[in-house]
């Protein structure tokens, strides 16, 4: 019976001893777990679209599987407001898109968007990824929740109408849907039509319906959205360029590692670099997808192009100079698009 006792103790001791070791393994998985990012974004199968890919595949390389990236495109995570609150707030780790749709955050985000300072896509993108104004740039919603990690050019900015425009007068009286910045409604003013403001998902049942004749946008977007069954037609103005801005939650950022942060910070600039020759590429295939769909595309004269340009270029001055820090902003860039021409 003794021993017997004595053998069942001993059990006993030996299985509590084990119990650290067989727990250790839930442990380090505890320990281990990836970090998990949410970013979405209001498009699909665009630039937006690649830029997350891209940066969830260097992102997640790059802390040896630290972060694991979800990436939500069409509005998966909601509305763009909604994404931008979520953001905020740390419900989503991260939301890409114009970033225009973030003036209301911040008016300086509004700048990008201004008319008459780039004269093509390359050169947009040499002055937006300059050091010092991406650097100033990326600082701007730091007190509203958000850290920028990105930014980069989508392409030109086009109209596409429900009925043709060839010529600078045939912008009067139509009702044209612009992002809910004074700098894009400010452009429409010019030339005597009525700039709607309106969110993405909204606007093609309007143009099925007829309640806007045409949209300010870039024609990759579009044509990836098939704009081109309700309004055929594209005049492409090249009057401004149409900008992303990838922006984290500072909540979120703020609980990593300086070292993780660091890995964040690079993975955003380095996406935002690699997805400018894809841009390029993807707005020559999506014209080529446009037109084969039955869609026209013309351009501006050159001088109507120049008329328009003349009109609009003094709108980021305008604008910008109600409010100092935005006016800052707006002659750092100025001055960047000059020194990078």
């Amino acid at each position: 019976m003794a021993l017997g006792n004595m053998t069942r103790r001993k059990f006993l001791s030996a299985s509590a001893g084990a119990l650290p070791l067989l727990a250790a393994p839930s442990i380090m998985v505890a320990q281990t777990a990836p970090i998990q990012m949410k970013v979405g974004t209001p498009t699909l199968n665009d630039v937006q679209h690649e830029w997350m890919k891209i940066f969830q595949r260097i992102l997640e390389a790059d802390s040896a599987g630290q972060i694991k990236v979800e990436i939500f495109p069409a509005s998966q995570l909601g509305s763009i407001p909604r994404m931008i609150e979520g953001t905020q707030f740390g419900s989503i780790q991260a939301f890409v898109g114009p970033p225009e749709f973030l003036s209301g955050v911040d008016s300086r985000f509004e700048v990008l968007g201004a008319p008459g300072l780039f004269k093509d896509t390359a050169h947009a993108n040499r002055a937006i990824q300059d050091p010092a104004f991406n650097k100033a740039f990326l600082a701007l919603g730091a007190n509203k929740g958000l850290k920028g990690v990105g930014i980069f050019v989508s392409g030109p900015t086009i109209f596409n109408t429900r009925t043709r425009i060839e010529k600078l007068a045939d912008f009067e009286g139509q009702k044209i849907r612009v992002l809910a910045s004074p700098i894009q409604t400010e452009q429409l003013k010019k030339v005597k039509a009525t700039a709607v403001p309106m969110p993405l998902g909204e606007v093609l049942p309007a143009l099925q319906q007829g309640t806007i004749d045409g949209v300010m946008s870039v024609l990759s977007v579009l044509a990836a959205l098939r704009f081109y069954d309700a309004a055929k037609y594209v005049i492409e103005t090249d009057q401004a360029m149409v900008t992303v801005a990838s922006v984290v939650s500072k909540q979120w950022y703020d609980k990593l590692t300086p070292e993780l942060q660091k890995v964040v910070d690079d993975a955003g600039r380095k996406a935002s670099v690699e997805v400018f020759p894809w841009a390029v590429d993807f707005t020559a295939k999506q014209r080529a997808a446009w037109t084969s769909n039955g869609g026209i595309i013309t351009a501006l004269s050159k001088v109507d192009h120049d008329e328009f340009v003349r009109l609009v270029r003094p709108i980021g001055i305008d604008v910008t100079s109600k409010k100092p820090q935005e006016r800052e902003l707006f002659e750092l860039l100025l001055k960047t698009a000059e020194a990078t021409t």
